[in-house]
């Protein structure tokens, strides 16, 4: 008998039936992907008090062991994603990835430590300039300023008017991202500057090709997923099964192209342990 909760768990979408299959039939070669802010943990109004929801880590360590692998994949330093999301030292999450800054940094649980390749000396240029160009918009009490490492973020949910200052900074930071190198990603009331030719969707994809995975989940909630949302319906002209999840639908490119949508981090954590109760624990 098929249960409430497992008919709002199920794909809407036969390709996403397809890859749910799959990586209930054959989990040892499936990959689990999830962002973090929005998917994995709430978004709040500062990104600094961002914690994952409290079902988010159990529910990863009880599926970790039964899959391939579990890889979160974030805009965040991959650094920061570990220490918000508690994810070091847990047990059943000895093989965890963290890949940070679009892929650009990467975690490993099983050393503790990040690889990643000297910064992008944009980003340094554009930290120094940003508080003239948020003064001249009147904007610098107004937003909040998150020091990425390898970015820059400039959030406006602290506004008066949060959407009116996220569209009048997109030009200004388009030009002085351009100026030095960079590109901009918008996302909800947020616009990062960062190096390009970095995304989620090359992040996944590599990684996918070097577990060797046959299936494939990815979960997002921003338009900074859409890449990765590419990445896995190219992936399955290649032969690799794969599901779409949008935590919500605020983004509604994000909505439109997902098998499944939750009712956010709180969903994404339901069907993780959803997850669970269809796969066969390890031999």
């Amino acid at each position: 008998m098929v249960s409430h909760e497992d008919d709002l768990l199920t794909p809407t979408t036969s390709a996403g039936r397809d890859g749910l299959a799959a990586i209930v039939a054959r989990p040892s070669r499936s990959v689990i992907a999830v962002d973090f802010d929005g998917t994995l943990a709430p978004i709040v109004a500062d990104p600094e008090q961002a914690r994952a929801h409290p079902d988010a880590v159990p529910a990863l360590a009880a599926l970790a062991p039964r899959v391939a692998s579990v890889a979160v994949i974030t805009g965040r330093p991959a650094g920061v994603a570990v220490r918000h999301g508690g994810f070091a030292g847990v047990p059943g999450l000895e093989h965890l990835v963290v890949l940070g800054h679009y892929g650009a940094e990467r975690w490993d649980a099983v050393s503790g430590t990040v690889s990643a390749p000297a910064p992008h000396p944009g980003v340094a240029a554009v930290r120094s300039e940003l508080p003239g160009v948020l003064e001249e918009f009147g904007l610098w009490h107004d937003t909040y300023v998150e020091e990425k490492g390898r970015a820059v973020a400039v959030h406006t949910r602290r506004a008066a008017d949060p959407q009116g200052a996220f569209e009048t900074l997109r030009e200004p930071l388009g030009a002085l991202a351009a100026r030095h190198g960079l590109v901009v990603e918008p996302g909800r009331m947020v616009l990062e500057l960062r190096p390009p030719g970095v995304d989620k969707g090359v992040a996944l994809t590599e990684y996918v090709r070097e577990v060797g995975a046959e299936s494939v989940l990815y979960a997002g909630d921003d338009l900074g997923d859409l890449p990765a949302f590419a990445a896995v319906e190219k992936l399955r002209l290649e032969g690799v099964a794969g599901v779409l999840v949008a935590a919500d639908t605020v983004i509604s490119e994000l909505a439109g192209r997902a098998d499944l949508v939750l009712d956010g981090p709180s969903g994404v954590t339901a069907l993780l342990h959803h997850l669970v109760t269809r796969t066969a624990p390890p031999a």
